[in-house]
């Protein structure tokens, strides 16, 4: 991680004062770290006096962010002309409009500041704040809050600690080049977070449905490229019967990645009749954001996804044979998932 510069601090505080009022927003099917972002940068906005409305598209599928729904409404106020055309926009944790999901108002002409760690992000010239080699975007916006507004509260630093924590999975992924992000979780403790009772909110509080749905999905799962990688997925039917609620996607991906030599993790899952996400998860320097670009999606090194239009089998099959790129160079053999199936043997 590179800490945030004085040219961008200086830069997102040029930007507060410029606009009285703002919308803060991040990406559509939010997770800990979009949520935690949105609120550490409402903190600061606190501080400097402005008014600011939180906004999420949803759904808030995850039993981990639940609390914090109601702060985020998924319809924008009808505000009047005048205060909307001069209103800034702010989006945490990803670098595009579109993926905001379904807004009732038009943002396009709104002053724009982009605070995100993807690697797809891009370079996003002056109004942003963005580092691919950062581990969360809570922890970029601690550093403006502490450079801004100092030092946050107890419940800034207990959401800003959350949003560290899961997009870390605890601090899992980090490698020995993120001392600096240890020592920035040391001082949010400082400031009143509670590592043990995050750590619970992360952890707990599932629908025993979804521990049954775990052991189906795990079931399911299959081996492929010499054991390097293993999938599943999930049906419309596991969904009627199981439900969407507190869904817990990261226990499978930590299980399978555990599993002998396994590499990549993939998970898909079908949403609709006629659309599909997934998830790819790996270990060491495979780069799954590489591969779910490949196929319009993104994310970082060892953890990406991607939604799309079509079936769960068609998209299985898309991932994994560019994931054989991927290990391979040049994979020569395809796989297709749901008819005969030829694995490449790496």
């Amino acid at each position: 991680m590179t800490p945030v510069t004085d040219v961008q601090a200086e830069s997102f505080g040029a930007f507060i004062e410029r606009h009285e009022f703002f919308i803060v927003a991040g990406h559509k099917d939010p997770d800990g770290d979009s949520l935690a972002s949105c609120l550490g940068v409402a903190a600061i906005l606190r501080a400097k006096r402005k008014q600011y409305q939180l906004f999420s598209a949803g759904p808030f599928k995850r039993s981990e962010i639940r609390r914090y729904e109601a702060l985020f409404p998924s319809k924008l106020p009808d505000y009047p002309p005048e205060l909307l055309a001069a209103a800034g926009l702010i989006i945490v944790d990803c670098a595009e409009r579109e993926r905001l999901g379904a807004v009732n108002l038009d943002l396009s002409a709104l002053d724009l500041f982009i605070i995100d760690h993807h690697l797809t992000a891009g370079a996003q010239g002056g109004q942003s704040v963005v580092d691919p080699a950062a581990p969360s975007a809570a922890l970029l916006v601690q550093q403006l809050h502490e450079r801004l507004a100092g030092s946050p509260d107890a419940d800034t630093a207990r959401a800003l600690f959350f949003g560290l924590a899961t997009d870390t999975s605890f601090f899992r992924f980090l490698t020995p080049r993120d001392g600096d992000t240890f020592r920035a979780a040391g001082r949010l403790v400082d400031y009143g977070a509670d590592p043990r009772q995050i750590s619970d909110e992360i952890s707990t509080g599932h629908p025993f449905k979804t521990r049954k749905l775990l052991g189906v999905l795990l079931c399911r799962a299959q081996q492929t490229f010499g054991g390097r990688v293993a999938y599943t997925y999930e049906t419309l039917e596991d969904t009627r019967r199981y439900g969407r609620d507190g869904r817990d996607s990261d226990s499978l991906y930590r299980l399978l990645l555990s599993a002998g030599k396994t590499e990549a993790v993939v998970f898909v899952r079908q949403e609709t009749d006629t659309s599909c996400t997934a998830g790819l998860r790996s270990r060491g320097d495979l780069d799954v954001s590489a591969v779910a670009a490949k196929l319009g999606g993104g994310g970082h090194k060892n953890a990406a996804g991607l939604s799309t239009e079509g079936t769960f089998d068609a998209l299985l099959s898309a991932i994994l044979n560019a994931l054989g790129d991927a290990l391979s160079g040049n994979a020569t053999e395809r796989v297709v998932i749901g008819k005969t199936t030829r694995v490449l043997s790496l």
